[in-house]
C-alpha cells in the first residue's frame, strides 16, 4: 500500500504542477496583442499540449487516491472534506479544458486579472487539502 500511496502523492505533485501553470499561460493568452497570431499560436500550443498531459496525470492521481480510500476505508470528517476539495479540483481541471477551447475558438473574454486570481485556486485548495491530510482535524 506504500507504493501505492507514493505514486499517488508523486502524482498529485505533477498533476498540480499542471494545474499552477496552464492558467498562467492563460494570463499570457489574454495579454497577447491583436497583431501577434504568432505568439498567440504558440502559447495555444503549449496550453493544449499541457492539458493534454495533465489530463491522464489527473485521472491517475484521483484513480490512486480511491485505490487508497479503499483499502483504509472511508472514515472521518476530514476525508469528507478532502473529497469535496477534490472533486472542485476534478471541476476546475475541467473549467480550465473548457476555458482553452474558449481561447482556441477565440471566443474567451476574460482578462489577464481575471486570470491572475483564477491562478490562486489550486494554491489554496492545496494548502486545504494538506493540512486536512497531516493533521486531520476532525
Amino acid at each position: 500500500m506504500l507504493v501505492i500511496k507514493a505514486l499517488h502523492i508523486s502524482l498529485v505533485v505533477a498533476w498540480f504542477a499542471g494545474l499552477f501553470y496552464l492558467p498562467r499561460i492563460f494570463v499570457n493568452l489574454a495579454m497577447v496583442p491583436a497583431d501577434s497570431e504568432a505568439e498567440r499560436e504558440r502559447l495555444l500550443l503549449m496550453a493544449g499540449k499541457l492539458y493534454r498531459f495533465m489530463t491522464p496525470l489527473g485521472i491517475l492521481a484521483v484513480g490512486l487516491g480511491f485505490w487508497l480510500w479503499f483499502g483504509f476505508g472511508f472514515s472521518g470528517g476530514w476525508l469528507h472534506a478532502k473529497t469535496a476539495l477534490v472533486t472542485l479540483l476534478i471541476l476546475y481541471h475541467l473549467y480550465c479544458g473548457q476555458l482553452l477551447r474558449g481561447f482556441v475558438a477565440g471566443t474567451c473574454t476574460k482578462s489577464h486579472v481575471w486570470f491572475r486570481w483564477f491562478n490562486e485556486l489550486p494554491v489554496l485548495v492545496l494548502f486545504a487539502v494538506v493540512f486536512l491530510v497531516v493533521l486531520k482535524p476532525f
